[in-house]
């Protein structure tokens, strides 16, 4: 029976780790703590739950199902848990998150220096794209060039910016605006969504456990074993960062007042900090940092797809890397738009699915309690998505004012008076 060494299990927890810090978990925290103000630290905690918390159980759920989605979600049946599993993987894929690793790569360190025109990210978008194309190619090779080579140095520059943000001291703290005033931890919760690393988790699950095959290792414990390490290796990895993140965004209000994204915040601060070689360092912190996230969105994607297709790995490859290139030229600001009334729909029945994904055993026929509550959500996710999208005039006035509506949270409440019905008529039932 094939173990792994110590270096090989350490490479494989950089790796999950290095896997989920790509655009958004960069770009979000600071704009969350400028926003939250003085109460930054409570919605700092919500933010966690959902942007640390959740993709750390997937990874240790999937870990259970060989890595696989559409196990995972099997007792909602087949059509349903094909549908649920193809749009995680279009949402982290070639749609909204591999798209969004090329354009805040761009903005953020690119972008001071050839500009922001079109044809400017046309040719930096290509070039990337190049890049992530030839690493994701060859996926058994994933473990040594990202957890032995990318990884290292996509930590060093985040050691680097998070020890600037403690060290520096803030500027003055600013009073809470929005919905940060009356509830910072709900709305630091809908804002973790954003990082999409809960429905990332979903996709890197065959990775992780690919990478972990690929050192020979075949029992299905020592396989959940090395996972669930890894999960908790990039757990805490991602907490350090975030708060770090959180720090620099709280003290950014003289370098970067009333900025609109985390984009303007982190390249005013570094700018800030180091000068010009700041914007040098940040340029290619944020590359690797991007890049390594988008290779293994890509081959994750592919691989999926190459099993319920009868087209090759690698020709999946070049179609979803075309899909991204192409999206990724609509810029950053259309990009988190049109992502986050979608986000808001899909995350509902994708944590339904996740943390049921524990309790089969529990229940006679997990099909009977993990569809009906899943189904829930999901409608009451699609009211949610529709209100964030600014479309709340088209729904009836009931639904525009349910328990948690105002926090984007209505389909919690809902979800958990069904499940408690079902669980009933499970048991009740032979």
């Amino acid at each position: 029976m094939t173990s792994l060494r110590t270096r090989d299990i350490i490479a494989l927890g950089f790796m999950t780790f290095a896997l989920f810090i790509g655009a958004g978990n960069i770009i979000f925290p600071p704009i969350v703590a400028q926003q939250a103000g003085d109460h930054v630290w409570l919605a700092a905690f919500g933010f966690l739950i959902t942007a640390v918390g959740l993709p750390v159980i997937t990874i240790v759920a999937l870990s259970r199902v060989e890595g696989s989605i559409q196990l995972l979600s099997s007792p909602l049946g087949k059509v349903a848990s094909l549908i649920l599993t193809v749009v995680c993987y279009l949402a982290v894929g070639p749609l909204f998150a591999t798209p969004r690793t090329a354009t805040v790569s761009y903005e953020i360190g690119f972008s001071s220096y050839f500009g922001t025109s079109a044809s400017s990210l046309l040719i930096y978008s290509a070039i990337y794209f190049a890049f992530v194309t030839l690493v994701s190619l060859y996926p058994n090779k994933i473990l040594d060039t990202v957890g032995y080579v990318l990884s290292p140095l996509k930590i060093l520059g985040l050691v680097i910016l998070g020890v600037a943000a403690v060290v520096i001291p803030a500027s003055y703290i600013a009073e809470p605006v929005g919905n940060y005033i009356n509830s910072p931890i709900s709305e630091g919760f809908v804002n973790g969504y954003l990082t999409m690393d809960t429905l990332g988790a979903l996709v890197f699950g065959i990775v992780i456990i690919n990478a972990i095959r690929s050192r020979g290792v075949t029992d299905t414990k020592l396989i959940t074993k090395y996972a669930v390490i890894a999960s908790l290796i990039s757990g805490i990895g991602l907490t350090l960062v975030y708060l770090s993140l959180f720090k620099l965004g709280l003290g950014s209000h003289d370098v970067a007042a009333n900025a609109t994204n985390g984009a303007m915040i982190l390249h005013a601060y570094v700018q800030h900090a180091f000068g010009d070689f700041g914007s040098l360092f940040l340029a290619a912190m944020i590359f690797i940092a991007c890049m390594v996230t988008a290779i293994g969105l890509t081959c994750a994607c592919a691989e999926y797809f190459s099993q319920i297709t009868k087209i090759g790995y690698k020709a999946w490859v070049f179609i979803l890397v075309g899909f991204a290139f192409v999206i990724s030229n609509l810029g950053l600001t259309k990009l988190i738009a049109v992502s986050v009334p979608v986000l808001s729909a899909i995350y509902p029945p994708a944590i339904v699915v996740i943390l049921l994904g524990f309790c089969w055993g529990f229940f006679k026929q997990p099909s009977r309690v993990i569809a009906p509550v899943t189904a829930v959500a999901f409608i009451f996710g699609v009211i949610d998505g529709i209100k964030v999208a600014g479309f709340e005039q088209f729904l009836p006035t009931a639904l525009t004012h349910l328990p948690l509506s105002a926090q984007n949270l209505a389909w919690l409440i809902p979800s958990l008076v069904v499940l408690v019905v079902c669980i009933i008529v499970d048991k009740a039932k032979k």
